[in-house]
This record gives C-alpha cells, structure tokens and sequence, in this order.
C-alpha cells in the first residue's frame, strides 16, 4: 500500500513546477517535500521525478501521477455514499484550450460545478498538445483536438470550433490593398498564440503559401483579439468570440469564404468515478 501523502507530495510537485513551491502549497519546507520524493523512490526502487533539462515525471512517475487522480476521483464517490467520512472539497483537474475558455466552456460547466460543488484547476495547453498532461498524469482529463484515446483511456467529439483570419479593416487596407498575395504574406504581421499554434501554417497553407512571415506572440485569447482590433496584426480568431467586433465591423476577415474547424474531443481515464462521467454526459450533449 502507498503512503497517499507521498504521492499528493509528488502530484503538488508537478502541478507547481518545483520543491520549493510545492512546499508553499503545502505547508511544509523544501527539504520536507524532497523526503517524501525521496521516500517514494526508496518505496518503488526507481526515481519518479526528472531533474533535467526541466523538472517532469518519469514514466513511473506518471503512473503513479495517474493512479493518484483516479484515486481521489473514486474516493470521492466514496464520500458521497458514507457522508459520516470527512468529505474534502473536489478539486478537477483539467487540461483545456484558452479559446474554449472564453467562449462556452463556463456555461457548460456552471451547473456541474454548483451541484457537485467541484472546483476546477484549469491548465491552459493549446489543443494541439493538451493530450499530454494526460499522458503525464498531470490532470484527470482533457480537451483537445486528437481523436485517438491514450491507454487506459476514453474519448468523445465535443464539437467543433470554426476559426477566421480576421484583422481590422485599416490593417486590410494597409497590408491587403490588392487582395490575398505571397507578397502581402510575406510582409504582413499575424498575431500567432504560441509556439505550438499551427493554425497561422494551416490557413497560409490552405491559401498556397509556404514561406516565411513577421509574427507576434500573444498567448492570450483575450490580448488576441485587442491586438487584431488595434490593428497590430491578423490572426485566426474563434467565430464564437469575435461576434461583437465581426457585427460591429471592427474586424474584418481578410480572406471572405475562408475558415478552419478543429475538432475538440474530451479524453478521460475510464475509472474516474462519477463526477467525471456526469461532466462527460454534460459535454456530450453540446455538440458545438
């Protein structure tokens, strides 16, 4: 049997990135957290924690990150049966794009987290890449746009999400004056949200360029579109958050009839317990 605070020792390690923060969270020193590492690698015989170049879980460390999730899940349908057990408060962990976030994400989930009194620790990963943490062991579930299920895991299609390249019509007039060009692209600034964004390279390649272009980076949704509407630069923007500034005309597509629509897909471990799969029915009933 494991000692379960050696492994929410190792999970809050994860999650902060560190000993020293990790002791924050905790209550406990620097070298206090280390012990428990320690002990746990004693326990199992092997390290569960990689040093260099950055601090992550290796693969037994990632089962164990794993297991623990699933543990407090179930614990936590436990609880619901013999309320005489102290009955601490659910914390979800789950890896989600930001764009989802600031569109529909909060109301398909306010009902569940009221009901279920559930508290969400939301991970920001592009949707390209989200996957991992679940890999990892980080989080318990996530949103992204990968169909195939990891081992030992489940997935459904949520729904899809259409994006547009839109910019403000001054920045349109300045750097598109004669329409869509390799030279206009060439020159033109895009606002990109990060180094994982593929979504500039598809709308570009869906238009037949290849080459290279000027870009900013902005790994906020918010930050994007207040870029786009300043005028700094054209990004691909969800419909969904741009309906105000597209009926207002303070953006623009600079390409009409062009879009791109990325699945989303909810993974989770397939013994997770009941909370999960009640925000799985949820989700499954949207369909964006």
């Amino acid at each position: 049997m494991f000692d379960y605070k050696l492994l929410h020792a190792l999970a809050t390690v994860v999650e902060c990135g560190g000993f020293e923060r990790a002791g924050d969270v905790l209550g406990l020193s620097q070298s206090a957290i280390s012990q428990r590492i320690k002990a746990l690698e004693v326990r199992l015989g092997q390290p569960v924690l990689m040093r260099h170049p950055k601090l992550s879980p290796t693969p037994a460390g990632q089962r164990l990150l794993t297991h623990y999730q699933q543990v407090q899940l179930l614990e936590r349908d436990l609880h619901q049966t013999l309320p005489t057990l102290d009955n601490a408060t659910t914390r979800l962990r789950i890896a989600i794009n930001a764009d989802s976030v600031v569109t529909w994400w909060a109301a398909a989930v306010a009902d569940i987290c009221q009901t279920e009194g559930v508290l969400l620790d939301l991970v920001i990963e592009d949707q390209d890449v989200g996957l991992k943490r679940l890999r990892d062991g980080d989080v318990a579930a996530c949103l992204c746009s990968t169909p195939t299920p990891i081992a030992g895991a489940r997935c459904i299609k949520v729904g899809e999400m259409r994006y547009l390249p839109l910019a403000s019509p001054t920045y349109v007039q300045r750097h598109f004056p004669g329409g869509l060009s390799p030279e206009a692209f060439q020159q033109a600034p895009v606002i990109v949200f990060g180094p994982h964004d593929q979504l500039q390279h598809q709308f570009l390649a869906q238009c037949g360029y290849h080459g290279h272009f000027p870009y900013h980076l902005c790994p906020s949704s918010e930050g994007f579109v207040r870029l786009a509407t300043a005028g700094i630069g054209y990004g691909m923007i969800p419909q969904l958050q741009a309906l105000d500034q597209l009926q207002s005309g303070q953006l623009i597509s600079i390409a009409p009839g062009h879009s791109l629509t990325v699945p989303l897909y909810w993974h989770f471990w397939r013994h997770s317990g009941q909370l999960v799969q009640h925000l799985t029915e949820r989700l499954n009933c949207l369909m964006l």
